[in-house]
């Protein structure tokens, strides 16, 4: 036999408030991400089109300014991001995301570090299955 917890229980209420606020928020978000996401690709079309090729992006969005130093930053953005997309696919990454957490912490960079928080709180809580919510009473 199992006891379910459930929201209006007054243990873990205000817990399980805060992720629900948590959750409504990170849709909302995301929604207005995927919507942000679907403009930039709009752009990002758009700049290729106007400038012919994708390895004479850099130098459009940057003329005037060093080559050398223009694709650097330009490469380093790219890893960035790659890296950033396959970890917001796995989130299998609470720890990971904690040492960041921390690092962010020692050197200063409240917001960075809030940031990468409200991240490994939202993995943290994708990865909590169903029954984990219950209590299993042996018979």
């Amino acid at each position: 036999m199992t006891t379910e917890i459930h929201a209006s229980t007054p243990a873990g209420a205000d817990d399980e408030a805060a992720f629900q606020t948590m959750r409504t928020d990170a849709v909302l978000t995301g929604r207005a991400m995927s919507s942000g996401e679907y403009l930039a690709g709009l752009i990002g079309h758009g700049l290729l089109e106007t400038v012919g090729r994708p390895d004479k992006l850099p130098a459009d969005v940057f003329a005037g300014e060093d080559p050398v130093l223009v694709q650097r930053v330009w490469d380093r953005a790219l890893a960035v991001g790659f890296h950033a997309g396959r970890m917001s696919v796995t989130r299998t990454h609470p720890e990971e995301l904690e040492r960041s957490r921390v690092q962010f912490e020692a050197i200063g960079f409240a917001a960075m570090e809030g940031l990468v928080s409200r991240s490994r709180g939202l993995a943290v809580r994708a990865q909590v299955h169903p029954g984990d919510r219950e209590i299993a009473r042996e018979h």
